[in-house]
This record gives C-alpha cells, sequence and structure tokens, in this order.
C-alpha cells in the first residue's frame, strides 16, 4: 500500500468555495489562505445559521491508547466519508496537530490511508499559524509579567507564586525546567520557570472553548498567572495583557476548513492535548458544522476516561450542545496488549505471538473496552464499537469483540477498513451510527458544577477511572482551599493523568481498580473555566525519542516534502 502522503497527494481536491456550499455555506463565508484548499471561515456565518436544523452530534473515542495507535482519527474521517454512502451530509471536526508529535514519535494527526484530511503536508506543517499565535499570545503575557516585576512590580506579585510559563510547539525536554533574568538587573528578576509545549498553554484551552472574540478577551483577562503577598489572585486583566493577546489571537479564533480525500468539509481547530487539557477541537468549528450538515463527527483525544469525559463534561458545557452517539475505537492488538501478556515498542515489528489467533487474549484486555463502554454510557450516550480492522486480525477474535461490545450495552460492533477502503469501508459503521443516534437518550454531565472540588475530582477517580480513592498531596490540598476561597470551586475538572492507563500508572494495564489516585498539585485555569489537577509525574513539555520521526522528514529534488507519516 502507498504511504499515507503519497496517496493524499494522488487526491483530487475541489476548491473551498465548492466544499463551502456543499455546507451550505457563501463564498463570502470563508477567506482562502494561501491555497484553493484551505480557507478561513468568517465568525459572522453563525448569525446567519442561527434558524438551521442541527446535525446529530456524533464524538468519536476508543480504548486507552497502546503505543501502536488505534486509528481514531482515521475512523473520524472514514466515518465522515461513509455517510456520503448512505446518501447523508457529514463534516467532521478535528484538532490541529502540535508539531511536536508530528516530529516526535507519533507522526501527523490527518488520519491514514483512504481516510485522510487534505492537503497533508499543509494540515501537518503549520496549518494557517493558529498554534504559533497561541504561543505568541502566550509569551507576550509571560513577558509583561517579568517587565512588571522589573519595574517595580506595582500588583506585589509574589514572585514564587508565578505559574504561567512560556511555550513552543515542539517537544524540547532540555526546557522543561529554566533560570530567566541572568546577567544583571537589566535582564529581568533571576527567578526559575520553564517552557510548556504550545498546545498545553491555556491559551489553546480557552481557543478550544471561547465563542465570540468578544468572550476570548473576557477569558483572557480572567487568567490567573500567580498570586500578590496577600494571597490574591493577579490576572492577565490587571497586568494589562489581554487586549493585545486578543488581537494576536483575532484570525487564530476563526475555524479552518479543508476536506477529506473524498471531499467530505474538515472543520480543524484548536489542538489541546487530553492528557493534560480538554482534549478536543473548538466549540466555534462545532457551532458552525452543526448547521452544515446531517451529521456532525468530531474526535476526543486519547481515551474515553480521558478526551470524551471532558468532551461531555468541559466542552458540552461549554457550547450547549448535546451529543446523540458516540464512537469508541477498538482493534484486536489493542486488546491483545490490554490482557497485559505482551510488549510492543514503538516502531519495531509486532512480537510473533500478537500476530497468532488467540480469543482468550482479546476476551482478556476487552475488560478495557468494557470499562470505556460504561463511560459512555454513564454519561447517557449510546455506544457504538469501531473494530478498525487489520490483516492480521481473526474472525473468531472479531466475534468475540462483537459479543463482549454488545452484552455490555453498546448499540452494536461493526468491523471497519476504511483506512484501506476510505468511505466504502466504513459503510456497516454509518449504519450502526446513524441508528444510534436515533435512539432516545438523556444525556448527563457527571457531577454538578456546585459540588466542591474535592468531590468533583473523585467522581471521575472513582466512578470513570476506577480508583478506590484519591490522595492529595499537601500542596494539592492548600490549592484547592485556596481556589474555593477565592471563588474559583463552581468549574468544572480537567483531570491531567497519563494517557496509557485508566490509572495514574501508564503500567497498570486492561481495567486496573482498587488503586489510589495521587493528586500532587491543582492549578486552575480560570479563563479557560476550568480546575486542573495533576496526577501522578505528567509532564506539559514532551521529549524527543531516541529517533524522532523529524529524522526521516526532509525535501526531495522537485523540493517536495518526504518521510511525513
Amino acid at each position: 500500500m502507498r504511504s499515507d502522503l503519497e496517496i493524499a497527494r494522488q487526491a483530487e481536491l475541489k476548491h473551498c468555495h465548492e466544499i463551502a456550499a456543499g455546507m451550505g455555506l457563501e463564498a463570502e463565508d470563508l477567506d482562502l489562505y494561501g491555497s484553493p484548499h484551505v480557507a478561513k471561515l468568517r465568525l459572522e456565518v453563525l448569525d446567519r445559521l442561527r434558524d438551521r436544523p442541527d446535525a446529530k452530534y456524533i464524538d468519536v473515542t476508543a480504548v486507552t491508547p497502546t503505543p501502536l495507535g488505534e486509528g481514531k482519527s482515521t475512523t473520524t474521517v472514514g466515518l465522515g466519508q461513509a455517510m456520503k454512502h448512505l446518501g447523508k451530509r457529514s463534516v467532521v471536526a478535528l484538532r490541529q496537530p502540535s508539531m511536536g508529535p508530528t516530529f516526535g514519535i507519533k507522526g501527523g494527526a490527518a488520519g491514514g490511508g483512504y481516510s485522510q484530511v487534505v492537503p497533508m503536508e499543509t494540515f501537518n506543517l503549520h496549518l494557517t499559524g493558529d498554534i504559533h499565535a497561541v504561543a505568541a499570545a502566550n509569551n507576550l503575557l509571560a513577558a509583561m509579567i517579568d517587565n512588571r516585576l522589573l519595574r517595580g512590580n506595582p500588583l506585589d506579585i509574589d514572585p514564587d507564586s508565578i505559574s504561567w510559563r512560556r511555550v513552543l510547539d515542539m517537544n524540547n525536554r532540555a526546557l522543561r525546567n529554566i533560570v530567566v533574568g541572568m546577567g544583571g538587573k537589566w535582564n529581568g528578576m533571576l527567578r526559575e520557570t520553564g517552557f510548556d509545549i504550545a498546545v498545553a498553554s491555556e491559551v489553546m484551552a480557552i481557543l478550544a472553548v471561547t465563542t465570540s472574540l468578544q468572550d476570548l478577551r473576557e477569558r483572557f483577562a480572567r487568567i490567573v498567572i500567580g498570586l500578590n503577598s496577600g494571597r490574591e489572585p493577579v490576572t492577565a486583566g490587571q497586568i494589562g495583557a489581554a487586549g493585545a493577546m486578543t488581537a494576536l489571537m483575532k484570525d487564530a479564533i476563526r475555524p479552518n476548513l479543508l476536506q477529506t480525500l473524498e471531499n467530505t468539509p474538515a472543520l480543524v481547530h484548536a489542538g489541546p492535548f487530553a492528557n493534560i487539557a480538554q482534549g478536543n477541537s473548538s466549540v466555534l468549528a462545532d457551532l458552525i458544522g452543526i448547521k452544515c450538515g446531517d451529521y456532525l463527527i468530531t474526535e476526543s483525544g486519547f481515551g474515553a476516561d480521558i478526551g470524551a469525559e471532558k468532551f461531555f463534561n468541559i466542552k458540552c458545557r461549554a457550547s450547549g450542545l448535546r451529543p446523540d452517539a458516540a464512537v469508541l475505537v477498538v482493534t484486536v492488538r489493542a486488546l491483545k496488549l490490554h490482557s497485559g501478556r505482551h510488549r510492543v515498542v514503538a516502531g519495531r515489528p509486532l512480537p510473533t505471538a500478537m500476530l497468532e489467533r488467540n480469543v482468550a487474549d482479546v476476551e482478556l484486555g476487552a475488560v478495557n473496552m468494557l470499562r470505556q463502554i460504561e463511560n459512555v454510557k454513564r454519561h447517557g450516550v449510546t455506544p457504538v464499537v469501531a473494530i478498525n480492522v487489520f490483516d492480521s486480525d481473526h474472525p473468531d477474535e472479531l466475534d468475540a469483540i462483537r459479543r463482549l461490545a454488545v452484552e455490555a450495552g453498546a448499540l452494536g460492533a461493526a468491523t471497519a477498513r476504511h483506512h484501506a477502503m476510505g468511505g466504502a469501508g466504513a459503510v456497516e459503521l454509518a449504519e450502526m451510527v446513524v441508528s444510534a443516534a436515533e435512539t432516545p437518550s438523556t444525556f448527563r454531565f457527571l457531577y454538578d458544577l456546585e459540588q466542591p472540588i474535592r468531590d468533583k475530582i473523585e467522581a471521575i477517580a472513582t466512578e470513570i477511572y476506577g480508583a478506590a480513592g484519591v490522595h492529595y498531596e499537601a500542596q494539592a490540598a492548600r490549592q484547592i482551599d485556596s481556589y474555593e476561597a477565592n471563588g474559583f470551586g463552581d468549574l468544572p475538572i480537567c483531570m491531567a493523568k497519563t494517557h496509557l492507563s485508566l490509572s495514574h500508572d501508564a503500567k497498570l494495564k486492561g481495567a486496573p481498580t482498587g488503586f489510589v489516585l495521587p493528586v500532587r498539585e491543582v492549578r486552575a485555569s480560570v479563563g479557560a473555566g476550568f480546575i486542573y489537577p495533576l496526577c501522578g509525574d505528567m509532564r506539559t513539555m514532551p521529549g524527543l525519542s531516541a529517533h524522532p520521526a523529524a529524522e526521516q522528514v526532509d525535501i526531495d529534488d522537485k523540493g517536495e516534502i518526504v518521510g511525513l507519516f
């Protein structure tokens, strides 16, 4: 099979004006961005679309991720393409990939095979510069904080309390912890700080939940950067940065319009990680997409315990939209890994034992799938299981997944071959999703915002992760008490934990129980509108592997990019 990049380059792309027309939009509703195949949508379209009926709203999530990848983005794209084969109009909504993972281990996030968003190179490399705008706005605030400290500290900021860090959109472990202000007093106050990856910035989290340019500015003004000597919050508004930050984000707030290989509209906007932020594409993209077809299909990051939980309890609160069904992506390989009987290393060949027929290992690892089905059902949403099929899968292994999924309460489990066949390979899945979306359901949040912060954290830990309880380290306990005293107690919770396990420990596969979830630190992302507990050893700046994907990316004699995947 040809590489993803080769497949993408042979696609017959339509002009963005034609893609927009299929959504019921006019040429005046968008501005082309350097290409007839990439455009920025104008936010004014929201007013004109207000009276249109809403599409069915579908979230694509997955079992707990493995190093092999389960194909969630590919399934989202393939499902969107398959709807056309059923005579239905769909729009897919995806996050913009960070270049950190693109040049790291994971590679790009445009989908794969014959279910991709194109142009693939543009999608994975810079796109329209939104992430760079996020970094600029974030770092402007960081510079203005240090300038306030240098100029007499009129806001009486406690330097040790400053939580606002600088960012860049690249994996770089050497910048996790740094010292600024070296070289003399006119270089600023000497203090410890560090860098996060840009998509972990609160600016990115705000971009993902904002609903208008004015709302964006108000959220920027509410960002808490630290405390004064009286232990009161100091905000970006007090620093005087909110207006300039908004100006830097004036174009980035507009969703990007691309298309799939089969010319299904694709809205690409915002890119927060799901293990350290809310992990979903933007509310604005969904508010537009929900009015532009019969089905809006979006994707949540990582497993249903992380991205989908945040989709339900953070994003749906911000947008006011309610999901009609959810797709849980699973592979035979993933369930065999969750059995705990196999070990794989990203980039290396699979162990021979994993390719052999072994229904017992699939059934043992399926406990993870069953827990994730329950996590979706707990929110009153009807789940459908999508089995992303590989040539090495055995028929009775697939049968076991179907049986267990239905017994656990999924509407059904469809085999999907969209990677090799495009939309035609996901028709069975699309038919099942249509049925699920028509099934009566009552969406519900996991917790009430009025509950104390600890109660909300414990609801997620015990009901979604399977923990026996939560342990708060002394710092975390003090932070929670401070946030509640300062009026931040009614915000939703955005848990930061490993994506590789239902627990906080990446080594615990399957569906562990009886563990105690350790919360070592709790931050308040007041502008984004959530409380942010850090569980276990979480890092907000990834590092590169021994042989990152960047080593393979180059240009050929014709100036074309090669090695991107």
